[in-house]
């Protein structure tokens, strides 16, 4: 080594393979919870996307709920009750960020599948729970004018600058205080002009 760095000669590395996990699509997976935090890991996730601008990476976050009639006192009451207690379901691309958001929220034990890699649920296995990868099919373009049509930017027109089917909404520029502001709308929201 001493002769190597005598002759201006570099030292040999060692290249160590780091796996990146990546994806193109969007899939749902399935995190482990601590029992009872499902609902705080859920609103941390949702933050973090919101805090990290993720929404173009990670689409939803969902606690399966199912209702259940029980019967208390002689009066029947129906009541929504966790379908998996202790797990979550992220619809996410994943990649090296979202994997570590997730995997780093606290009450977060892992993701479901071998190791720390996570499996995507099966089309089959999300019907089953009563998710449907629905797509909406809409006749604009970049650049067509919308008039809003409901929620809280009713009667605003724009111009849409981008079409996220992923999520199903557009990107509009409007007029807030003299400034031009993007502002997400879905595609129900919306109407072509």
């Amino acid at each position: 080594m001493s002769d190597m760095l005598e002759n201006n000669q570099t030292a040999p590395t060692t290249s160590v393979s780091v796996k990146q996990i990546e994806d193109k699509e969007p899939k749902w997976y399935v995190v482990h919870t601590y029992s009872g935090y499902e609902n705080k890991v859920k609103a941390d996730i949702e933050k973090t996307i919101e805090n990290r601008r993720l929404q173009d990476q990670m689409f939803e976050v969902m606690v399966p709920l199912q209702d259940v009639v029980e019967m208390k006192n002689g009066a029947r009451k129906t009541v929504s009750k966790k379908l998996f207690p202790g797990y979550v379901l992220v619809h996410m691309i994943k990649n090296d960020v979202t994997w570590y958001v997730v995997r780093n929220t606290r009450g977060v034990t892992g993701f479901v599948g071998p190791g720390s890699e996570p499996v995507p649920l099966t089309e089959a296995e999300m019907r089953k729970l009563g998710v449907k990868a629905d797509s909406v099919e809409i006749d604009v373009a970049l650049g067509d004018v919308i008039k809003v049509i409901s929620g809280a930017w009713e009667g605003t027109m724009g111009t849409i600058k981008d079409i996220n089917s992923n999520k199903q909404s557009v990107t509009i520029d409007v007029d807030i205080f003299g400034r031009s502001t993007s502002v997400e709308i879905g595609f129900g929201d919306i109407q072509k002009m």
